[in-house]
């Protein structure tokens, strides 16, 4: 048998604390680019800012509960490992499912709106051909190796974050505070509570990072790093992003184009009507923002094999998903399956109804997760925890009740998204139960 064979079925271990930030701020920054004004439409200035401010507490709340286990449980599984070794066998499915369908459902809206910041720069280049490619590229890429994926995003995202400030920087002298105030509550509070996807979209996929623990050089210590220092650097980026670009000329300037249609283009819209669409400024953010769409895409891809990964290595999904590639030490296979299934959702040509699927999963992870953490706190008790949370359990259970709350508003308010996610995961969870044998 040659040497090669003889290889260790591992993961690489090569990630530091600054890859890790950048990774966690990476598969989050898109979030600041588009998709979150559509909340406005929904909530106005005052509902969405409500939303949000609870989903800041939530994620809060939830990432440093997370940390604990990510540094005690340091598995490329994250959240399924977690609630596997908490709760058993049927809720870490249950949380396994749900980290699959948040991981490989978010990067088909992010892939549309790389093809359609693309287009709209260059109308010659079509909007589905471009998200292809993207997709064959990243996938290819994080094949190749976590190393090269991680550099990778680590450059695109200080691109990203700092495109981000010069939007700030360059909308504050416009700024107005009564542009906030001005129509601040169209819909009533009940917006607020339809506005809960658009605020989770300005965080999701923070968890990522924990699904690269088996690839991270002292993960006990450089995951709560680089956790901490990105979901801080994202709540900072998130106010300033959401009130300097309402507050140039109002909220409705930046959900609406000039045919009057939604646009996934928030911040173009608002140094618009500040300079000009000729103006230096406007072409900047138009251009250099396609990096925080490739920030996110590329970085979900990369968790996103890790999840499947772990699935598929102990017998929750089919066994070759489980398996790494010899030459490159990466989850291949795993990776593959995901883009075959991101490329059908992707055709489907439903980027809001796809984000919002993506949404119920990541509740859902977030729900189990804390009930994780509770349960692991009360049955394992002397479980080295190099990490403890704050103020537990006070923190994990704030971060239970707000996932717990914005589950079943969102559920009241996309009720046939809601029957499509449940009815996934009923189905995966029946097949589970039918197919699951031990992996020895």
């Amino acid at each position: 048998m040659s040497a090669k064979s003889n290889k260790p079925q591992a993961l690489k271990r090569t990630l530091g604390p600054l890859m890790l930030w950048g990774l966690g701020v990476g598969y989050v920054i898109s979030g600041m680019y588009f998709g979150w004004n559509l909340g406005l439409e929904k909530g106005g200035t005052l509902g969405l800012a409500t939303a949000t401010f609870f989903i800041i507490i939530m994620y809060l709340t939830f990432t440093f509960s997370y940390t604990e286990l990510a540094c005690a449980i340091p598995k490329a599984g994250g959240a399924f490992d977690y609630a596997m070794r908490g709760l058993g066998k049927n809720w870490g499915f249950l949380g396994g499912m749900a980290q699959n369908i948040e991981f490989i459902f978010a990067p088909p809206a992010i892939a549309f709106a790389i093809g359609a910041y693309l287009n709209n720069l260059f109308p010659a280049f079509g909007i589905m051909p471009v998200a292809l490619v993207a997709y064959l590229i990243f996938t290819g890429l994080n094949i190749y190796g976590v190393k090269a994926a991680a550099s990778f995003e680590l450059i695109v995202t200080i691109i990203a974050v700092g495109e981000l400030l010069i939007f700030a920087g360059a909308a504050a002298p416009q700024f107005e505070m009564e542009n906030l105030t001005r129509n601040a509550l169209p819909n009533g509070w009940s917006g607020a509570f339809a506005a809960i996807p658009f605020a989770i979209w300005f965080f999701l996929a923070i968890e990522g990072v924990a699904n690269v623990a088996e690839e991270t050089v002292n993960p006990q210590r450089n995951i709560l790093i680089g956790f901490g220092s990105a979901i801080l650097t994202l709540v900072i980026l998130c106010i300033l992003t959401f009130s300097t670009s309402v507050g140039i000329d109002g909220w409705e300037s930046i959900v609406y184009d000039a045919d009057g249609n939604a646009s996934d283009s928030p911040l173009p819209l608002a140094l618009s009507k500040a300079y000009g669409e000729n103006h230096v400024l406007y072409k900047l953010v138009t251009s250099v923002g396609l990096f925080g769409l490739i920030a996110s895409f590329h970085g979900i891809i990369l968790a996103a094999g890790r999840s499947t990964y772990e699935f598929g290595k102990v017998g929750f999904a089919p066994k070759f998903l489980g398996e790494v590639n010899a030459k490159f030490q990466t989850p291949a296979k795993a990776l593959i399956f995901n883009m075959m299934i991101g490329i059908i959702a992707l055709f489907t040509g439903k980027t809001g109804e796809i984000i919002t699927i993506a949404c119920f999963g990541a509740l859902c992870l977030y729900i189990i997760s804390m009930v994780s953490v509770i349960a692991l706190r009360r049955n394992e008790p002397n479980l080295e925890r190099p990490f403890k949370v704050p103020l537990y359990p006070i923190a994990p259970i704030i971060a239970l009740t707000i996932a717990s709350v914005a589950l079943v508003a969102m559920t009241i308010y996309n009720p046939m998204l809601a029957l499509i996610y449940f009815g996934i995961l009923a189905v995966t969870f029946a097949w589970f139960k039918i197919t699951y044998k031990e992996v020895v």
